[in-house]
């Protein structure tokens, strides 16, 4: 049975990215989507054209990784293809996000985003694609911005080595690095604050964002970038110190 794993699949670009692989993957069986909230999980059967199977899982318990390898284990699917969605940030100088958030960023984007990769990974065929959602945010230490753009720099860095691994195996890996998102990342990053204007002016759409990193992946790149300003800045990142750059960003 050919089938698809979307981890954060509740909200944003994890619950576009469920809605898009289900238009355009005829030949997926079902979609089995993770999330802590249940009810977003189940809103979500009845919407799209793909068998949807539901856990509610909370992946930064240990508990989750293990429901999921006997879930596997049992069924033992062909994973086609596997998002890497889930993931949190907290905006805040050093000293004012609490031990709790700033452990739980890595936990969730880093260390939950290999565990299951680790799991899922047996089960997946040649042609196979693993999409991770890293950020923007990785290509430069950010202030104010410090441990989730770190976490993300960990992502770029883990996907882009799977990729050269996997790749004889052809088993594509590409890590998504948008810029600002319309979704709720930033209520929740920001803490009822507001973006700053230069970022609102860049900020996209998540169908756009997921469609583009869809499209790359097909195409093997193992770095999606959706709009013209974070391409720039991606080359910028690049070519300039980033200790000039990170005079410009602010939070």
């Amino acid at each position: 049975m050919k089938i698809a794993i979307v981890t954060g699949a509740s909200s944003g670009m994890g619950r576009e990215m469920v809605c898009q692989l289900a238009e355009r993957f005829g030949g997926l069986r079902e979609i089995w989507v993770i999330a802590r909230r249940t009810e977003r999980l189940d809103d979500l059967k009845g919407r799209i054209p793909v068998r949807l199977k539901c856990l509610g899982l909370d992946l930064l318990t240990s508990e989750a990784v293990a429901v999921l390898k006997k879930e596997l284990s049992v069924v033992h699917p062909e994973v086609k293809i596997l998002v890497n969605a889930a993931g949190f940030g907290k905006t805040g100088a050093a000293g004012t996000i609490s031990e709790e958030q700033s452990k739980g960023m890595v936990r969730l984007n880093d260390e939950a985003l290999v565990a299951v990769t680790g799991a899922v990974l047996p089960y997946m065929p040649e042609n196979s694609r693993i999409i991770q959602f890293a950020s923007a945010a990785a290509f430069i230490p950010q202030p104010g911005f410090a441990v989730y753009a770190a976490s993300k720099a960990f992502v770029l860095s883990y996907s882009r080595a799977l990729a050269a691994e996997l790749r004889k195996k052809k088993i594509f890996v590409t890590a998504v690095c948008p810029g600002p998102v319309e979704t709720e990342f930033f209520d929740i990053a920001l803490d009822g604050g507001t973006l700053t204007s230069y970022k609102k002016w860049v900020l996209e759409k998540p169908e756009t964002v997921v469609s583009l990193a869809i499209r790359d992946s097909m195409k093997g790149k193992e770095i999606s970038v959706a709009g013209p300003w974070m391409k720039l800045f991606f080359l910028l990142c690049k070519c300039l110190p980033h200790s000039l750059i990170m005079k410009w960003i602010t939070w």
